[in-house]
């Protein structure tokens, strides 16, 4: 029998994926994958489809083009006030993932220790484990996600190298506190540790509270990489562009393993999106408002249906509690809705390493209002008293 790595070798296909094709099999609503149905600005698409026709289409620098590092550095201090060098701290890859994955081949050793926070996005442990590392999980508990102080601090030892933190956080739509995140980095200090911030949805949080970089806090600057992705920020998911930020002892190892991963990201692309991060504070705020809108409208729905609905501060994720409605758990239920009722969602227990709470399931309700609404016609007249 051929050998082959016994990480990636025999691994489920992502829930996201799995679930999504269950709904074309089924012609459902999918409401399970986090992505928009609409595209992003169309005035960036245009500044993208000018530079393929009007600018270079051969490599451009491995880091980025200068416009969008530029940006990226600029955003850095028109937000959060950190001060970045954009041609020393600042590496373009294509797409997070893609930044995720160089940092755990760059940063990691074999059995070192990471840190990381159930439940938690899917890509993070393969990455860990193929990097010979080992995860030490923190679990945060629906439906308060409240951050354990003696969890956090049991999960750290002499071997930890570093913490992964997604804040704010893809499956609970969580923001973590700044009580929380200056706990976590007191630690990170003491530790001598390096912290990965996935910070994609930096800019979609929700009710009037702002999002605050780790980086930002006391003796993270030095040992913080920062993640973004243009693909959350501007809507545009299928361009796949993120963008590392990190002192220059951190990103150069990380660039590195860039350089031998994908060396570089279309520059047609690159260049839209250095146009469309200097965007004015109203783009920013019509994103928040309109997704915010499109969380109570659907929120308001499921309630309405009787579902138990988590507080969502952030992303594109609502979280509801089934327990009302069926003695399924999670994963049966997501199956039952997607092939009987015609919406198809993800269970949430997918995003735990163990045995994970069995009574929740997440929507993405980054949709048009019609379909936001046609899936909640679907679930009242499909669903209910047949999903028990």
């Amino acid at each position: 029998m051929v050998k082959t790595n016994s990480i990636y070798t025999g691994l489920p296909t992502t829930i996201f994926e799995a679930m999504s094709r269950l709904a074309r099999e089924h012609n459902a609503i999918n409401l399970g994958q986090g992505f928009p149905d609409t595209d992003g600005p169309e005035d960036v698409r245009r500044v993208a489809a000018e530079a393929l026709l009007g600018k270079s289409n051969q490599y451009p620098p491995m880091l980025g083009v200068p416009e969008l590092r530029q940006a990226v550095a600029t955003a850095n201090k028109r937000f959060y006030g950190l001060e970045v060098d954009w041609q020393s701290e600042v590496l373009v890859t294509s797409g997070a993932t893609e930044a995720l994955s160089d940092c755990m081949a760059a940063l990691l050793e074999p059995g070192d220790e990471v840190v990381v926070f159930e439940p938690l996005y899917d890509c993070y442990l393969p990455l860990i484990r193929r990097a010979g590392a080992i995860p030490k999980f923190v679990r945060l508990s629906p439906p308060e996600w409240r951050l354990d102080p003696a969890a956090l601090e049991a999960a750290f030892s002499p071997r930890t190298k570093a913490v992964l933190l997604n804040n704010p956080l893809n499956p609970a739509a969580k923001v973590f506190g700044a009580d929380e995140l200056a706990l976590l980095a007191k630690l990170i200090v003491a530790h001598d540790a390096i912290a990965i911030c996935d910070e994609v949805y930096e800019h979609i949080v929700f009710d009037g509270a702002k999002h605050l970089p780790l980086m930002t806090l006391p003796g993270m600057r030095e040992r913080t990489v920062r993640l973004g992705s243009a693909g959350k920020t501007l809507s545009l998911t299928g361009w796949k562009v993120g963008y590392a930020t990190a002192a220059k002892a951190l990103l150069d190892p990380i660039a590195k393993a860039h350089q031998f991963t994908t060396f570089t990201t279309p520059p047609n692309l690159q260049h839209a999106v250095a146009y469309g991060l200097s965007k004015d504070d109203s783009y920013y705020s019509s994103l928040i408002e309109t997704l915010a809108a499109k969380r109570d409208r659907f929120g308001a729905g499921l309630a309405a249906l009787g579902y138990d609905v988590v507080p969502c501060a952030s992303t594109y994720f609502i979280v509801a509690d089934i327990s009302r409605h069926t003695s399924l758990d999670d994963a049966e239920y997501c199956k039952k809705l997607t092939i009987e009722a015609g919406v198809a969602a993800v269970p949430l227990s997918a995003f735990y390493e163990g045995a994970g709470p069995r009574n929740f399931i997440r929507f993405c309700f980054s949709k048009r209002d019609e379909v936001l609404d046609e899936a909640l016609l679907r679930l009242k007249t499909r669903a209910l008293g047949s999903a028990a």
